[in-house]
């Protein structure tokens, strides 16, 4: 009686821990785009990477100081005839309209980095939504086009951030490959440091303003569109309806 005692509550446990195992797919599949079943909690996350198979990727440069050596990237991307996407800081844009003109007119795509590159995890609803607000009309108003993406400073948010920004109608997008270009590496170490890296999918980090970023650029287009990649601005590479995203930040296409 005790041995089947035993294998009956063994087979009990193994029962409940499958029905535990379907319900939290189905949490995991219906609760929306952000939602991610994480260390016991659901988190909202933004955009990493993506899952795609024709290797397409993004490269992306964060403008929040100078523009010293914006107009170099500006060429290196001409040249390789490579479409990228800007995050421009308020402050920045405001500074610097000419620039936002120029990126713009080059056909290169531009997303808010917010109004004041402070850590937004520590900001209420109502603040948030100013930040993205004022941030993307210093843009628009230079360019004329809706500002649909937008990248946290220092990669810092919580839920809050990114439910508030979804429902502002924004994008939030992070990166799977830091080029670590603002620690002023060699052009060849940040190449390297990215070449490695990438997959298809993947959102390169880089800045405008890192002291040997375009010197690099030339390596890294050359190197991987003769590995088959291609290079499209982050609006082009993310799916923007029935998706999901998976604990490490990767966007899928859901299963319909």
């Amino acid at each position: 009686m005790k041995i089947h005692a035993f294998r009956l509550g063994k087979a009990v446990l193994a029962a409940g821990m499958a029905a535990l195992v379907l319900a939290l797919s189905l949490t995991l599949h219906f609760t929306g785009a952000y939602a991610v079943y994480t260390g016991g909690t659901v988190r909202k996350l933004p955009v990493y990477s993506v899952e795609r198979e024709d290797k397409k990727i993004a490269i992306s440069f964060d403008c929040a100081w100078g523009t010293e050596h914006t107009d170099a990237i500006l060429e290196a991307a001409a040249r390789a005839d490579v479409r990228v996407t800007f995050f421009m800081v308020e402050f920045w844009a405001e500074k610097y309209p000419e620039y936002v003109k120029k990126i713009d007119e080059a056909g290169h795509e531009i997303g808010t980095h917010s109004a004041t590159h402070s850590y937004m995890s520590k900001l209420g609803a109502d603040q948030i939504r100013e930040e993205l607000r004022t941030s993307s009309e210093a843009i628009e108003s230079v360019t004329g086009k809706e500002v649909e993406l937008f990248r946290a400073p220092y990669g810092d948010y919580d839920d809050l951030l990114i439910q508030t920004a979804a429902e502002e109608g924004y994008y939030t997008i992070q990166w799977d490959v830091d080029s670590l270009d603002w620690k002023d590496l060699s052009a060849t170490d940040i190449a390297m440091r990215i070449i490695s890296r990438v997959q298809s999918g993947s959102i390169i980090l880089c800045h405008n303003n890192g002291l040997h970023t375009a010197e690099a650029l030339p390596i890294i287009f050359d190197t991987l569109k003769n590995s088959g990649y291609e290079f499209v601005p982050i609006g082009e590479l993310i799916y923007r309806e029935n998706y999901t995203i998976d604990a490490s930040g990767r966007q899928h296409a859901a299963i319909r």
